[in-house]
């Protein structure tokens, strides 16, 4: 059924709404926004406990920080734009979208997507009133942006290492002002992998001071080792990180009186008997009343490395994390548990439904690469996206190196999106559509044929590999207002349909199953596709994206 767009940002209806900034001219809009909740995925169980994951969705590579009363996390972002998403919570289990550290990137690099490259696992520090993201691009070096106030702006990206294959930093402030950074390396780049270096950085943390030290080889019983976070507690020198690989590893830690080792090593989190593949590479957090907790990834195929909370106990000064059944050091990850003791909390969720009531995109949109003016408007026609159609580049044998895809992460294990969506502007052979997005994809696509419209599920196979896309069904249809639609379920099974009224959906082509792209999660989104070099293009005009149950 179509919702009507009474509610605004607020949650509350238009009236109610009214009626309380009349009576109470002082509330600013602030005071009455309601923290968004999901449809779809919440892990707040409401009786004090929690549930992983504790977001369902690919925040990949997850670091977390705290401030007080306040946690901030971010992620990998790879290709997409803009990127670090900054992530808020008061309570590590209840989690809002706020901001991007990087908006845009200066240059011409993300102009086209990077699928695969771009910004890798970073870490997100809070010292001395300022807050620090390390990254490393794997084809460019390992850089910094900080700021004071993670809700605005953060400084241009800073080039703290120019390297080829050096990824994953983490920064330390140590007790005598020195400031040291650990990092991994890309064997696809750097031609070695499995080892963790540390460097000596400049006083404010912009350059690196010496050639580094290698201080672990984790060849032999530790393969892949990367995504290593530096800590410093009761004189010991720390390194917690994942190895084992991505989707079947486990989190390691290594300690160390001496910042250059030798370190001593202990498996603290693995698999065990749980569900939970992979439960590995994240942060950690200690809590004003004796707690401590780790954020991680699991891997989960189509949907990417969704993120959980486990808690963590030390013993003889290391960290056992989650559930230790039989008392050896090495937890499992806990399915549901109470939640940190904290004094603030409330529901709330990652964005995913846009109204497109604001002058701005919502924050669960990203672009597959920089965006570029003239791509879209959100004032053309206030309250609908308009989507300008924009041209494949030159060799594209599919959406794969389109930039202009508006895409979001897949929220849940199972959802559905539903776009309304005007095209009577698409100009001749001209199409908009709602996308699965991936190495494999599909998509429900309004096409402009002869004055009428064509609906059309199409599906790409090895996207990355250029080869053309397959239409397994089409429709006519005789207006230019239609509803598109995708259902998806667990295992990433995709169904498409398709409305002329809103209310009555027709299924059309064949079940899709949604396939993971270049080291990121399958994508939902949006896109208007020019037809021809020559003449200017049209656009379609979107009057809502949802995501439901």
């Amino acid at each position: 059924m179509e919702r009507t767009n009474t509610r605004l940002k607020t949650g509350l209806p238009g009236t109610l709404l009214t009626l309380l900034l009349t009576a109470m001219p002082f509330v600013s809009w602030a005071q009455v926004d309601k923290p968004f909740v999901s449809e779809v995925w919440s892990p707040d169980n409401g009786d004090g406990t929690y549930k992983n994951p504790i977001i369902h969705a690919d925040y990949s590579d997850p670091d977390i920080c705290r401030a007080g009363d306040d946690f901030y996390m971010t992620s990998s972002s790879f290709n997409s734009v803009p990127a670090l998403p900054i992530l808020h919570s008061t309570d590590l289990v209840n989690w809002e979208l706020v901001n991007y550290a990087v908006k845009d990137f200066p240059g011409s690099y993300y102009d086209v997507p990077q699928h695969g490259n771009g910004v890798w696992a970073p870490c997100l520090r809070y010292h001395d009133g300022m807050f620090y993201i390390y990254w490393g691009d794997p084809d460019q070096g390992i850089y910094m942006v900080q700021t004071e106030d993670p809700r605005g702006e953060w400084s241009s990206p800073i080039l703290v290492k120019k390297a080829y294959g050096n990824i994953d930093p983490s920064p330390l402030w140590d007790d005598d002002g020195k400031v040291y950074m650990v990092h991994a390396f890309a064997h696809s780049r750097a031609g070695v992998k499995s080892l963790l270096q540390v460097v000596e950085l400049s006083q404010d943390g912009s350059q690196i001071l010496d050639k580094g030290k290698i201080v672990f080889d984790g060849h032999q019983d530790h393969p892949t080792i990367e995504g290593p976070k530096f800590y410093k507690r009761n004189g010991y020198y720390y390194i917690f990180a994942p190895a084992g690989g991505v989707p079947v590893g486990w989190q390691l830690i290594l300690r160390s009186k001496n910042i250059y080792g030798p370190y001593e090593e202990k498996i603290v989190l693995a698999q065990g008997s749980t569900p939970i593949n992979g439960p590995h590479q994240g942060g950690w957090v200690s809590l004003d009343s004796g707690e401590d907790w780790f954020v991680h990834f699991q891997d989960k195929g189509a949907y990417g490395r969704i993120v959980h909370l486990q808690p963590v106990e030390w013993i003889a000064d290391w960290p056992v994390m989650g559930y230790d059944p039989d008392g050896d050091g090495t937890g499992e990850p806990f399915l549901v548990h109470r939640k940190p003791t904290l004094p603030k909390s409330r529901v709330m969720n990652p964005v995913d439904t846009d109204e497109f009531n604001n002058d701005q995109l919502g924050l669960q949109w990203q672009w597959n690469a920089s965006p570029q003016p003239g791509w879209y408007s959100l004032t053309a026609r206030p309250g609908s996206l308009k989507l300008q159609s924009q041209l494949l580049p030159e060799g594209a044998g599919n959406l794969w190196m389109m930039p202009s895809l508006l895409l979001q992460k897949f929220p849940a294990e199972s959802f559905t999106n539903v776009v309304k969506m005007d095209v009577n502007n698409l100009r001749e052979k001209e199409e908009s559509g709602l996308v699965v997005f991936g190495l494999d994809y599909a998509s429900i696509v309004v096409k402009e044929k002869s004055g009428g419209w064509s609906i059309e599920q199409r599906v790409c196979k090895d996207a990355d590999k250029n080869l053309s896309e397959k239409t397994l069904k089409s429709a006519s249809i005789d207006q230019s207002t239609v509803w598109l639609k995708v259902e998806v379920k667990p295992g990433g099974i995709c169904s498409f349909a398709y409305s002329t009224d809103g209310q009555s959906f027709n299924t059309i082509g064949e079940p899709f199953v949604a396939r993971e792209g270049k080291w990121v999660g399958a994508k939902t989104g949006l896109y208007s596709r020019k037809s021809s070099a020559t003449g200017i293009g049209g656009y379609s005009l979107i009057d809502w994206f949802h995501v439901q149950k």
